[in-house]
């Protein structure tokens, strides 16, 4: 007789290598039952952790958590207190990602690790059989913005990106009425984020702190001497080694939105402005304030305003989308929209009892739990994901498209056909330099 095991090696091995923004759950029935209980393993145990909990703890989701696995041994434990919490079973703490892959029983993984680690954990996953549900940024850069999507068409699972706002309700409800012509042709999007981040410590060389592997921490990344305060948040600001600044690290989700609304693929021009404009001599090493724009085919346009330091609401909201069309407009963030006709009246309007609403970081909602839920129907064959990798890879190309501009000075022109740039200077950075033995492959 076959154990579970060997039938979902079985399946998985018959399973066509198809697109999540095309299968049917049918498709993903044949790689796991419905009825299954689902092994997880989480990486990553930092600001988003809090929001894996209420959908891995619930009994309704039938999920085993096997392991909790960070690089830093205070992370581990803290993650173990607060499952404790809420669940009676114990999950083995881990600090190597490599370990918990290898481990049969472990049918997802949860990837929440800083941005470097993304797209090489996630294809190291893929590799060894694991369905992904991968925090954004989901690729540090366009070259594995092709890897990821390539390995999830490859290994045929499972690949979510963490655009949470992708499951809220009421965003689904509006940007439906969008495609429906509440608003007429829908033309341009306004995109924004607003935090009033303080100063950030000059990098200098220090000790490791006890209980982080800093070697793995680096993982793909150039080797260098750990620098205080690095390992913790500020990875994000300091050079590009490991973040994807304010653009990957909060503009992704925007961005998502906005594409979403507009019904758009890569554009066909980028240009920015940004520049570090506050703190001139702290240690915050790229922009800390950005306006990019994205011409679209259709003269359709997506804006993004960028403020990681100015704390200023635009249109009374730390974050959010605003939709222009021919016939109206809509405003949309995570806890409410506003939909207005031509001359600017209000026609309806929606608030939500979502949590997640605000720039705080961390935690997580209801928002987050029904993203999660999402990714476990699909893998279990029961719906279709929220926010694909395929899909997810294209609101990716805006935030590298908003770094490599920066980066070089200047704008450029895009195939919309497959995302590559017409400029020879913004194509070197289409890639990044991996440290010895860790270059990506599918």
């Amino acid at each position: 007789m076959s154990t579970r095991r060997s039938f979902l090696k079985q399946a998985a091995g018959a399973s066509l290598a198809v697109s999540t923004m095309s299968s049917s759950a049918a498709s993903y029935a044949r790689i796991l039952g419905a009825n299954d209980r689902l092994g997880v393993g989480v990486v990553g145990l930092g600001r988003r952790l809090k929001a894996f909990v209420p959908p891995i703890s619930s009994t309704d989701n039938n999920v085993d958590l096997l392991y909790l696995c960070d690089v830093m041994k205070s992370q581990r434990d803290n993650a173990a207190g607060l499952f404790s919490e809420h669940m009676s079973h114990d999950a083995k703490l881990e600090n190597d990602i490599r370990k918990v892959i290898d481990d049969p029983k472990v049918d997802v993984i949860f990837n929440a690790t800083p941005d470097h680690w993304h797209a090489p954990g996630t294809i190291m996953a893929l590799k060894g059989g694991k369905h992904v549900y991968v925090e954004k940024p989901a690729t540090h850069n366009m070259r594995e913005d092709e890897l990821m999507v390539a390995a999830q068409k490859k290994y045929g699972k499972v690949v979510q990106m963490g655009t949470q706002q992708r499951s809220s309700g009421h965003t689904i409800e509006v940007i439906k009425a969008i495609h429906d012509g509440v608003i007429g042709t829908p033309y341009k999007a306004v995109a924004w984020y607003s935090n009033n981040r303080g100063e950030v410590p000059v990098q200098k060389k220090a000790p490791v702190p006890e209980g982080l592997d800093w070697d793995l921490f680096q993982g793909p990344a150039p080797r260098r001497e750990y620098t205080e305060e690095t390992w913790d948040y500020n990875w994000h600001w300091y050079g590009w080694d490991y973040g994807t600044a304010e653009s990957g690290n909060n503009g992704t989700h925007e961005l998502d939105v906005a594409r979403w609304a507009l019904q758009v693929g890569y554009p066909i021009r980028a240009d920015v402005l940004a520049d570090k404009r506050h703190f001139h001599d702290d240690g915050w090493e790229m922009y800390d304030t950005m306006e990019a724009t994205f011409r679209f085919a259709g003269n359709k346009v997506i804006q993004w305003d960028g403020k990681s330091r100015n704390g200023y609401q635009t249109y009374g909201s730390g974050r959010g989308t605003l939709i222009y069309g021919t016939e109206g407009s809509v405003f949309v963030n995570r806890n409410e929209y506003r939909i207005y006709d031509r001359t600017g009246a209000l026609v309806k309007s929606y608030e939500s009892a979502s949590q997640e609403a605000g720039t705080a970081l961390g935690g997580g909602g209801d928002m987050s739990t029904r993203h999660v839920v999402n990714f476990f129907d699909a893998v279990r064959g029961e719906g279709r994901l929220n926010s694909p990798i395929d899909d997810g890879a294209v609101t990716m190309a805006m935030v590298h498209y908003c770094n490599i501009a920066y980066r070089i000075g200047k704008g450029f022109d895009i195939d919309d056909k497959n995302g590559r740039m017409f400029d020879r200077d913004a194509m070197s950075l289409w890639g990044r330099e991996y440290e010895p033995g860790w270059e990506l492959t599918v």
